[in-house]
């Protein structure tokens, strides 16, 4: 840390937009990779819309980046591509089908987990776009894979 600066700025420079590419460039791929503060993230654009989340999947680190989309009960979803875990593109929770075994003729229903992967804010300014981390107290899953020894990406600094 630089000796002129306090642990209070260190933390907001955290919560400070990032670049992380072209509008144009992240419609043709349907999704990019990024490091945005030290912290891997993937950005989705599905169905007109921008996401972006942790890279590494909650449940055991699988990259989210290589994982299909799929809609489940209406929602949009990346599927890990290792164990399969339905992850909701929008809000981050876990998604499960449930049943219940003493109703032989019940059918499953999608449930939630909660929020399992942690969500960033994406934005679009003049045809770039912006990733900002999320600033929610929470602990979620996913910031166990977020650090350390589990980067994908090398990071240029």
């Amino acid at each position: 840390m630089d000796p002129g600066t306090s642990e209070q700025d260190e933390e907001k420079k955290k919560y400070v937009s990032v670049c992380v590419g072209r509008e144009e460039d992240i419609r043709k791929s349907e999704r990019m990779t990024a490091v945005v503060h030290d912290r891997e993230v993937v950005i989705f654009y599905n169905k007109g819309e921008y996401h972006a989340m942790d890279i590494r999947c909650y449940h055991s680190g699988g990259p989210l980046h290589l994982g299909e989309i799929e809609d489940f009960n209406g929602l949009s979803c990346i599927v890990c591509p290792w164990h399969k875990y339905k992850i909701t593109l929008a809000t981050g929770e876990g998604l499960y089908q449930s049943i219940n075994p003493k109703d032989p003729s019940a059918k499953p229903k999608w449930c939630s987990k909660g929020v399992k992967q942690r969500i960033h804010t994406v934005t679009v300014h003049n045809g770039n776009i912006y990733v900002t981390l999320s600033k929610d107290p929470f602990k979620c899953d996913s910031d166990y894979y977020a650090t350390g020894e589990f980067k994908v990406i090398q990071s240029s600094s």
